[in-house]
């Protein structure tokens, strides 16, 4: 059972529901709150603050890099990774990272806020901006300025590229590529004001209609409390993926460590390592709600440290 923890207005949400749509993959659906406290997703994560979270049993993945990687070993055909396309993953960093913050500048400009948030009162508002701003942390905010000269560029080169190739990114299929530059552009098109900017340049916004087209499959509505109650069985009976402890990698199995975001949301989560790869890096904790839980996190943009305090 596949169990997607997010909320509809975010864009790396959205980047995993249309992978599911892509893989032709059902899923069960639980509905987060947008900002902490979130009670229900700490006990699954430990402190893991980002959206979205994809539960399987009492196995727990953190991040998109490495819930793709998770949906494409579910589901191989259709890849997200061709082996035409070497580069894709290299490119769909650069989206999640860099386009995606031009991205959410433009989308977040004030004639844009009020259609991403809709309808919330005044107080909700302040308290979405001051969620950010703390998971933001010292991390330098871009200016609307800066970002709307970034978020030309970047639109003008997928431009170039999509008019002389395509009908994708890498070719002619769909690829992680693809899934990774389509969420922030579909962000900026929730911000209805101020989507005009995708429309000025046609051939990146007929791709997006095509990768939007993909929908999200079948999916049902699952509460947080059934989750966790999944995530407690499947801990009682021992069904966690297999891991293991790669030598050579300056960790040892059992060690007590706390892995953490290197960018934004670096909320540390502590427990003790039983899988380590050059790819991945896994952490077993206990919570008294969903039971003993290993927590996956990918190597690039995380960092793992002994833990001192343990």
């Amino acid at each position: 059972m596949l169990i997607l923890h997010h909320y509809p207005m975010s864009p790396f949400a959205e980047k995993v529901r249309l992978i599911l749509g892509f893989k032709q993959l059902p899923w069960r659906s639980v509905l987060i709150p947008a900002v902490m406290p979130k009670p229900d997703v700490v006990a699954l994560t430990g402190g893991y603050r980002k959206t979205p979270v994809l539960q399987v049993g009492a196995d727990i993945y953190c991040d998109t890099a490495l819930i793709a990687r998770v949906l494409e070993a579910r589901q191989p055909t259709p890849s997200l990774y061709p082996a035409s396309a070497p580069l894709a993953p290299l490119l769909a960093q650069w989206a999640d990272s860099v386009l995606f913050s031009a991205g959410v500048c433009w989308a977040l400009q004030p004639a844009g806020v009020p259609h991403i948030l809709g309808t919330l009162p005044p107080e909700v508002v302040k308290g979405f901006a001051a969620d950010r701003a703390a998971m933001r942390g010292s991390l330098p905010r871009l200016t609307l300025a800066d970002g709307t000269v970034q978020l030309q560029a970047h639109l003008a080169v997928l431009e170039a590229q999509l008019a002389q190739g395509g009908p994708w990114l890498c070719g002619a299929a769909p690829c992680i590529a693809d899934f990774s530059t389509g969420h922030p552009l579909w962000f900026i098109r929730l911000a209805q004001p101020v989507a005009h900017l995708v429309d000025a340049y046609p051939a990146v916004s007929r791709w997006l209609d095509r990768l939007l087209a993909l929908g999200h499959h079948h999916n049902e509505a699952m509460s947080s409390t059934e989750a966790i109650a999944v995530a407690a069985a499947a801990a009682t009976a021992a069904a966690h993926a297999p891991v293991s402890v790669a030598p050579g990698l300056g960790f040892d199995a059992g060690l007590a460590v706390s892995v953490a975001a290197i960018d934004y949301g670096s909320d540390p989560v502590a427990g003790s390592l039983v899988g380590l790869s050059a790819d991945e890096a896994v952490i077993r904790r206990h919570d008294p709600r969903a039971g003993t839980v290993h927590v996956h996190f990918p190597r690039f943009g995380f960092q793992i440290k002994k833990d001192t305090t343990a």
